[in-house]
């Protein structure tokens, strides 16, 4: 008789409620528990907890769990002012007190540092955010349930495609949170929802803006009705159809005016979304770096000049550098907006060899570099090469700032002060800036370097 393999049946029923407490929130926000002498994450957890939780993910090293219930809450958590959260997926920090968010943050950023041998650092002060209303642009999403024959406007829901039906969110602009149940209600009335992709909708400080994606050509009634909308509210409106052309359909152009400076920008256009944190971050990036006027400074991932301009009020000379042209081209035009002759941009891959660069060939004395959550693998290691005594490091992820400082230190720098930016409140969002200086041991060795190549020359 022929045996056939049959598989093993898991015994493991991941599916089995049970009692875990909490020990601690890890860097995301989420509750961490210890079963099976391993690691259990839980969402909306809070340490000091007890929690009855299903097993939903088992792997070797770490399992994830779903809050079924708070058994023994803790003494800091508090009740979501946003009725939406238990749905949405904008925020899930809302369950604890903003002031302990910041704690909590900033107590984060100093552990993955701390990896990097720099448990002794003292902290700086965090700069803080209002708690609502600090939001200055959002993507809304659509879609069309052909179901309920309904539009659904809001935000991605938890860890799901679906969306939340949102039309009043707490931590938005309030001059644009009074815009979406106008907006919705426009939308819905048009001949094609299908056709429709997502909103976005920006303040700039004194504008407000609408930018409209759609999948088919919009009908002249449905283009009427959008100038109507632009007219009454006050509101740019732009349009993004399939030949990815932004379109301004009605209304004046975007421009900031923040930092001491004028920055024209396209809604589609990356910009810091807490005005008055951005405010406060650049003004201390500047503080941080002590410009003189005898400075050349490197501004690399410059974006638009947010802080490039801010820089070249002071500095003798700002190089900034970016990755995308259009950005280049629009910096550029920003620095003749305000009258900054001693500012250049430059477009450049960072992770590609620049050494060869124009920009590249010239010496610096500061650096400032804001990266993408990648970081800034490739450059970061050429901190040294490029001369700079002073790097201000603004990161938007604390994995890649520790793992960037690294290098910084195995060239000769020392972090000299860290602090947490509250950008994002009631998310696990976390901004930072730090700042390192060369030290006297690796400016004389480097001093040496350069003398002795002088000397190989004759």
């Amino acid at each position: 008789m022929a045996n056939f393999y049959q598989a093993k049946k898991n015994t493991q029923n991941i599916q089995k409620h049970q009692v875990v407490t909490i020990d601690k929130l890890d860097h995301q926000g989420a509750g961490i528990a210890y079963h099976n002498n391993k690691p259990m994450f839980v969402e909306g957890a809070l340490p000091q907890e007890k929690v009855l939780v299903q097993p939903i993910e088992e792997k070797s090293k770490y399992s994830r769990a779903k809050m079924i219930s708070i058994q023994e809450a803790s003494a800091k958590r508090v009740e979501p002012f946003c009725p939406h959260y238990q749905r949405c997926g904008g925020c899930n920090m809302q369950h604890l007190d903003h002031d302990d968010q910041i704690t909590h943050k900033t107590a984060s950023l100093h552990q993955l540092m701390a990896k990097f041998g720099q448990a002794n650092l003292t902290m700086s002060e965090p700069i803080l955010s209002p708690a609502t209303g600090y939001r200055r642009r959002a993507r809304i999403s659509m879609m069309f349930d052909a179901k309920t024959q309904q539009l659904q406007f809001g935000f991605r829901q938890k860890a799901s495609k679906q969306i939340a039906n949102v039309t009043d969110c707490p931590v938005l602009e309030p001059t644009l949170n009074e815009l979406l149940p106008t907006i919705k209600s426009m939308l819905v009335a048009f001949d094609n929802p299908r056709a429709l992709g997502h909103i976005e909708v920006v303040f700039d400080g004194q504008r407000k803006a609408l930018l409209l994606r759609h999948t088919a050509e919009l009908t002249a009634k449905e283009q009427q009705s959008l100038v109507a909308f632009a007219q009454q509210h006050d509101t740019t409106v732009y349009l993004l159809g399939n030949s990815a052309e932004l379109d301004c359909l009605s209304g004046e152009p975007l421009q900031s005016i923040e930092t001491g400076n004028k920055i024209d920008f396209l809604p589609t256009d990356f910009i810091q979304v807490n005005q008055s944190v951005n405010q406060a971050m650049v003004a201390q990036a500047v503080s941080w770096l002590n410009i003189t006027k005898n400075d050349r400074i490197l501004d690399l991932f410059c974006g638009l000049g947010n802080f490039s301009l801010a820089l070249a009020q002071q500095a003798q000379s700002v190089i900034g550098v970016e990755g995308i042209q259009a950005m280049v081209e629009r910096a550029r035009s920003n620095a003749q907006i305000n009258q900054l002759n001693n500012l250049e941009f430059y477009q450049a891959d960072l992770e590609q060899d620049f050494t060869q660069a124009v920009w590249a060939k010239k010496a610096f004395d500061k650096v400032l570099l804001d990266p993408a959550r990648a970081g800034a693998s490739g450059i970061i290691d050429k901190m040294a090469e490029l001369g700079a005594k002073t790097v201000v490091y603004v990161s938007c992820n604390p994995s890649t700032l520790a793992r960037d400082s690294h290098s910084l230190q195995s060239q000769g720098y020392e972090l000299k002060k860290l602090g947490m930016i509250d950008m994002f409140p009631h998310t696990s969002h976390l901004e930072s800036m730090a700042l390192f200086e060369k030290t006297a041991k690796a400016e004389k060795k480097n001093s040496k370097r350069k003398n002795t190549a002088k000397l190989k020359l004759f």
